[in-house]
């Protein structure tokens, strides 16, 4: 499964049913995108090093992009950024997933539920 940066971030907040999430996935990965995205909203050093440490506590697998990945996104964003706000790094995020056959968890519903090849789980912080 792929994690998109929303999901990181409600567990980093202490969210249970997102630790939930993660803790029950057999194989854990994220995009290069999503690790872009959590170390660029750290504010100093030592974030850096805690979001390095809780993936790799949580044995995280970061996919490399690849030409692939880059023509999907380029796609999706040409086809979706206009009727459904798709931006470039939520395309990184599905492409990823798509590219490498695997599930995406996102609580942004709105942004993948367009794409129609992509195994989408929608994470919902609130029941």
């Amino acid at each position: 499964m792929v994690f998109d940066t929303d999901v990181l971030i409600f567990v980093q907040g202490g969210h249970v049913k997102a630790a939930q999430w993660v803790e029950n996935a057999k194989q854990r990965y994220i995009s290069t995108q999503t690790y872009m995205e959590l170390l660029q909203g750290a504010k100093n050093k030592r974030q850096h090093q805690v979001i390095q440490r809780f993936l790799k506590d949580y044995a995280f697998t970061v996919l490399p992009l690849t030409e692939n990945i880059g023509h999907r996104a380029s796609v999706y964003v040409e086809e979706y950024a206009l009727s459904h706000a798709m931006r470039a790094g939520d395309a990184l995020v599905a492409a990823t997933a798509v590219e490498n056959h695997l599930g995406l968890a996102s609580a942004n519903e709105k942004h993948f539920s367009v794409i129609q090849e992509l195994d989408l789980h929608v994470f919902t912080p609130v029941e």
